[in-house]
């Protein structure tokens, strides 16, 4: 997903959704965004993806977030990675198109947002990963 949106040092990746934390810590360790932020409503997985953080060195470019994907500002991300659903991709897709800034992308694994069509679409383990990228 990561390879996918070509994140780079200037990349600001927010992963909703973010369970242990292993996007964001890949985001900022692998690929050098500037800064990764998960968003997850569970709070076990928060005290997880931070220790995994620490042990990947990189707790000064990460932040996990124990919140509401649909009520999180997504202004600041240049990326925003999701595998949740469609019906949650299909919720969130007004929020996506309203807040990210033109040049953003959004990757999602595993499901599309409908009639919104994705700008690139690979098959990676058998599962699709579909790629959209804001245009203004």
């Amino acid at each position: 997903m990561l390879q996918m949106a070509k994140v780079g040092s200037r990349d600001i990746v927010f992963d909703l959704g973010s369970g242990d934390g292993r996007i964001v810590i890949a985001a900022v360790k692998d690929f050098g965004a500037a800064r990764g932020v998960g968003i997850e409503l569970d709070p076990i997985r928060i005290l997880e993806a931070n220790a995994l953080a620490r042990n990947a060195g990189v707790q000064d470019r990460v932040e996990f977030r124990q919140q509401d994907l649909f009520e999180t500002d997504l202004r600041e991300a240049s990326v925003v990675t999701i595998y949740l659903g469609d019906a949650a991709d299909l919720k969130l897709r007004p929020k996506l198109l309203a807040e990210l800034q033109s040049g953003a992308r959004v990757v999602s694994h595993a499901f599309d947002m409908g009639d919104w069509a994705a700008d690139e679409t690979r098959t990676v383990s058998g599962r699709l990963i579909f790629l959209w990228k804001m245009l203004r």
